[in-house]
């Protein structure tokens, strides 16, 4: 339980702090990231991560921290290139149901193949499974303003102000972690075109007044 309660507790402090951006902590950075994806996180220890980083350890604690700062700066960092990468292809699109569409499929996609998140989920899914499924799971909650925010600006809030984004948001990021958990079913995660059908099937009718 206090595992739980400490990733809940490192995530949601990655979701508003703001990252190490010099040289010397992206180089720490990426040899935690490095580690986390190889070891996990109980078997990930600062030590470790200074020796891959090729700097001492009151190196790292000087730049981030210990191992807890070192996982939460990560997220973080993997969360704003989320971010990034996901705006070139949502917010080129014109309207809410292509932006809704094309979000679910391309945010299903990006976590399926993001490597740091297979690897926990491979080798510490019990790291993982809270931030996706507890209560207030800050991993749900932070796809799910994304998605409400991309949904709601310039002309999509414009053309139908009276439809509120959110709760197609929050069943996407729902059917999004369903489908992460457990990929095995009638729905073939791997088939984009499939995704969208079940996109526009399900998740676009929500926008309609």
């Amino acid at each position: 339980m206090a595992r739980r309660s400490t990733n809940e507790e490192l995530l949601a402090r990655a979701l508003t702090e703001t990252p190490p951006s010099d040289a010397l902590s992206e180089q720490i950075l990426d040899a935690a990231r490095e580690q986390f994806m190889t070891h996990g996180v109980r078997r990930t220890t600062v030590d470790r991560i200074a020796g891959r980083a090729r700097v001492s350890r009151l190196t790292v604690h000087r730049r981030i921290g210990g191992t807890d700062d070192l996982l939460a700066a990560c997220l973080l960092r993997e969360y704003r290139r989320f971010v990034v990468d996901m705006d070139e292809v949502v917010t080129a699109l014109p309207g809410r149901e292509e932006r809704l569409v094309e979000g679910f499929v391309v945010i299903l996609r990006y976590i399926r193949e993001h490597p740091l998140v297979s690897g926990l989920l491979r080798i510490e899914p019990e790291v993982v499974l809270p931030l996706l499924t507890a209560q207030d799971a800050p991993v749900l909650l932070a796809l799910r303003g994304y998605l409400t925010d991309r949904l709601s600006l310039g002309e999509c809030a414009r053309a139908r102000p009276e439809a509120d984004p959110a709760p197609a948001a929050e069943l996407a990021v729902r059917i999004i972690v369903s489908l992460l958990l457990n990929p095995a079913g009638t729905f073939a995660v791997d088939d984009d075109e499939r995704l969208r059908r079940l996109a526009r099937r399900c998740l676009v009718p929500l926008l309609a007044p």
